[in-house]
């Protein structure tokens, strides 16, 4: 059962879904956006891969998400419960931007756990009322958590990557993903065999090793878009590693529902 409240054009949305039927692997949110994210797992374990490495979480574990992060939920058991939020930079307070760092990406303190999950419902309860101060109540608990979760702050960090040499693709592919790699030569990079490189990079990340340096480009090649309205759709093509600009278009409009030229104008 899954409900959604709030406007992601308004720069809140929280999400909760509660799974209570196994229906096997269940795989969420292979993506990245603007807007930060609060994932707090209720119920059920989960594999959460972040930026270039992949976490364990248990009940109760929050994972905090800056924006434009790619980041991508993986449950073999798809018995769970879960809370989320995506929301902009205003329901932070502004003296926690700075110390942000300090508790992303995964965030564990069972000592707390009841207060944070008190205001998370309190946040799920304002975000269905309606009213001018709605949004305001909302920010202010969303102030209250972030308070909450700095003045208690606990490091934790349960990364599991069985390969290390996947993270180092990871890594090799966010600074080369323009370049003319492929499975291949990242398998030759590694000394393994293009099937084994593949099934291990979908194993550790959750996403199949194309479906990633796709990501990756497409990615960039929205910011290129936006910062530059001169540029032609065919250069940006090319800057960004797509041989043939109508496959890039593809690719462009099945990931943001829109054309290259006009993802320009949202």
């Amino acid at each position: 059962m899954l409900q959604v409240l709030g406007d992601a054009k308004k720069g809140f949305v929280f999400e909760r879904d509660i799974r209570d039927e196994d229906v096997g692997e269940t795989v969420y949110g292979r993506h990245y956006h603007d807007l930060f994210e609060i994932y707090y797992l209720e119920s059920g374990r989960c594999t959460y891969f972040i930026d270039k490495r992949s976490y364990e979480l248990m009940p109760g574990d929050i994972a905090i998400i800056p924006a434009g992060i790619i980041h991508n939920t993986h449950y073999v058991n798809s018995r769970h419960s879960r809370m989320l939020i995506n929301f902009s930079s205003r329901f932070i307070p502004s003296s926690v931007l700075p110390q942000l760092k300090k508790i992303t990406y995964i965030y564990r303190n069972r000592e707390i756990h009841d207060d944070i999950l008190k205001i998370l419902n309190q946040i799920k309860e304002e975000s269905s009322q309606s009213g001018e101060m709605q949004g305001d109540i909302v920010e202010c608990y969303m102030h209250m958590l972030f308070f909450m979760l700095i003045k208690n702050e606990n490091f934790y960090d349960n990364s599991h990557a069985q390969n290390e040499y996947i993270v180092s693709a990871v890594k090799f592919l966010q600074k080369n993903y323009q370049t003319d790699v492929s499975l291949k030569s990242m398998a030759e990079m590694f000394s393994v065999c293009p099937e084994h490189f593949s099934r291990e990079f979908k194993k550790e990340t959750g996403f199949g090793f194309c479906e990633y340096l796709n990501l990756l480009r497409l990615k960039k090649a929205e910011q290129l878009l936006k910062q530059n309205d001169k540029i032609r759709v065919s250069e940006v093509s090319e800057m960004v590693g797509f041989n043939d600009s109508n496959y890039f278009s593809l690719k462009f409009k099945k990931m943001y529902g829109t054309s290259p030229k006009n993802i320009r104008a949202k």
